[in-house]
């Protein structure tokens, strides 16, 4: 079996179960699974990405004070009192 004839039927078994397992329609699935992987041919592939260049790890680095320092919390407002209930 080809290469292109085993990825027919691993589609056309994808699509067999999306659609529940129906009995009788191999025909259909293998026809749409075709198209499917002919399609997948003719689209051009991504080309891969370059591995990215191993670094040296970094020295340790001054701890910036400004950045060190915990965010100032601002004032709430104070809340207004609910009326009475009636």
């Amino acid at each position: 079996m080809s290469k292109e004839d085993k990825r027919i039927r691993e589609l056309a078994h994808q699509i067999w179960e999306s659609e529940g397992k129906p009995d009788g329609a191999h025909d259909r699935h293998w026809e749409m699974a075709r198209k499917l992987a002919e399609a997948e041919a003719l689209t051009p592939s991504k080309p891969k990405p370059a591995a990215k260049p191993k670094t040296a790890p970094k020295a340790a680095a001054k701890p910036n004070p400004v950045a060190a320092k915990p965010a100032a919390k601002k004032p709430t407002a104070p809340k207004k009192p609910k009326p009475p209930a009636p």
